[in-house]
C-alpha cells in the first residue's frame, strides 16, 4: 500500500483527496497546513472550476494532521507527499521531502521558475526518487484517446491543431492565483495544461509567437501562442483566466488530420468527442474516469511496480515552464522567440 501525505489544503487537495477514494493500492494517511486550516478535514468551502464538486468531509479516525511539514517529513509510515501547496513553496517543500527519502506528486505548474523545477528535478535525481508533475490532461480520457490518435496516425498526420481552455478569474485562493508574481498568472497555471500536452503529443517545440495581456494579476491572465513543432504541423493554443464573472469555464481542441477533423468541446450536452470524416461525424465513446484519478493511479502503479519512471516526469514540468517562459518573452518583445531546450 502506497501511504500519501497531502500539504495544501485548497481546492486541489480536496480534488486529490476525491479523486484517490478511486486508486487502488494508495491511502491517505496524513494532512499537513502550516496554518491549522482545514486540519479537522472539512473541505465543505471549498470549490472550484469543474462541475460536480460535491462537499468533502473527512473522517480523521486514521488520518494524522500535521501543522509541521518537518513533523509529517519525519514519519515513516508516509512514503509519498502530495505537494498541493501554493506554486511559490513547491522548491522548497519538495526538496525538503526528495531528502527526507518520499517519493513526490507535485501540482502544476511544477515550479515558479524553470530554474527553481531544474533544482527540484536534480534533486529527485540525486536522491533517487520519483517527482511526477501532476500534469492531469494527459490522463484524461478524452486527451488520452487523442494523443494516441496523433501518434498512431490513426487519420494520417496532424496539419493543424487548436486547444482551448478559458475561465473567469479563480474564486479560490484569492492571494496566490490574483497575484502574478506568485502564482505566473493564467500563462503558468491554466495555459500550462495545453503546453504540457503539446509536448506529449509535438515533441519540444522550437519556438513560439505569443500575444498576451494582463486584466487583473499583474501577470498574463490570457495568452493567444503559436508552437513551432518538428513535424511542421499548425500548433496554436488558447488560455486564460480573464473572461468576466458568470463565464464558467469551457475547454476544447479542434485537429485536423490528413483525413480527418476531431473536435472536443465540455459545453455539449452529448458527444463531447467528434471525428468528422467522408460527410459523416462519429461520436467517440471513452472510458469513464477523469485526469485526476489517472494520474494518481499512474503513479501508484509505478510504484508498486518498483520503477522509477512516469510517463510524465520531473523533466516534463521542466520543459513546459521553458516553453511558458518563451511565450512570455515573445509577449513582452513582440517577436518569435526559441523555446530553450530541456
Amino acid at each position: 500500500m502506497t501511504n500519501i501525505g497531502i500539504i495544501g489544503l485548497g481546492y486541489m487537495a480536496a480534488t486529490h483527496i476525491k479523486a484517490l477514494r478511486k486508486v487502488q493500492g494508495a491511502r491517505l494517511v496524513a494532512l499537513c497546513s502550516p496554518s491549522g486550516k482545514r486540519l479537522e478535514g472539512d473541505f465543505s468551502d471549498v470549490s472550484g472550476n469543474l462541475d460536480g464538486q460535491e462537499p468533502l468531509k473527512l473522517d480523521m479516525t486514521q488520518i494524522k494532521a500535521f501543522s509541521s511539514y518537518a513533523e509529517m517529513l519525519a514519519d515513516p509510515e508516509i512514503n509519498v507527499i502530495d505537494i498541493c501547496s501554493p506554486t511559490t513553496t513547491h522548491r522548497e517543500l519538495a526538496i525538503a521531502a526528495l531528502r527526507a527519502g518520499k517519493h513526490l506528486i507535485v501540482e502544476k505548474p511544477m515550479a515558479r521558475t524553470s530554474e527553481e523545477a531544474r533544482e527540484m528535478a536534480a534533486a529527485a535525481a540525486f536522491n533517487k526518487r520519483l517527482l511526477m508533475p501532476a500534469m492531469c490532461l494527459r490522463f484524461w480520457p478524452e486527451w488520452a484517446w487523442l494523443r494516441e490518435a496523433i501518434k498512431e496516425e490513426l487519420y494520417g498526420k496532424v496539419l493543424a491543431a487548436k486547444f482551448t481552455r478559458i475561465a473567469e478569474p479563480p474564486a479560490w485562493g484569492k492571494g496566490h492565483f490574483h497575484d502574478g508574481r506568485k502564482s505566473g498568472g493564467a500563462l503558468l497555471d491554466l495555459h500550462v495544461h495545453d503546453v504540457d500536452f503539446i509536448r506529449a503529443c509535438f515533441g519540444h517545440p522550437k519556438s513560439v509567437s505569443a500575444q498576451g495581456y494582463t486584466k487583473f494579476s499583474g501577470a498574463m491572465d490570457h495568452v493567444v501562442a503559436s508552437y513551432e513543432v518538428a513535424s511542421g504541423a499548425m500548433v496554436h493554443a488558447e488560455g486564460g483566466w480573464a473572461m468576466s464573472h458568470g463565464f464558467g469555464f469551457q475547454m476544447s481542441f479542434l485537429v485536423n488530420f490528413e483525413n480527418a477533423t476531431v473536435s472536443y468541446d465540455l459545453a455539449r450536452l452529448k458527444g463531447a468527442l467528434r471525428v468528422h470524416r467522408n460527410g459523416e461525424t462519429e461520436v467517440i465513446e471513452v472510458a469513464e474516469g477523469d485526469g485526476y484519478i489517472g494520474e494518481l493511479q499512474h503513479f501508484v502503479d509505478v510504484m508498486h511496480g518498483a520503477q522509477l519512471t512516469t510517463s510524465v516526469d520531473a523533466e516534463d514540468g521542466v520543459g513546459a515552464l521553458l516553453v511558458c517562459e518563451a511565450a512570455l518573452r515573445s509577449i513582452q518583445d513582440q517577436r518569435r522567440v526559441p523555446v530553450s531546450p530541456i
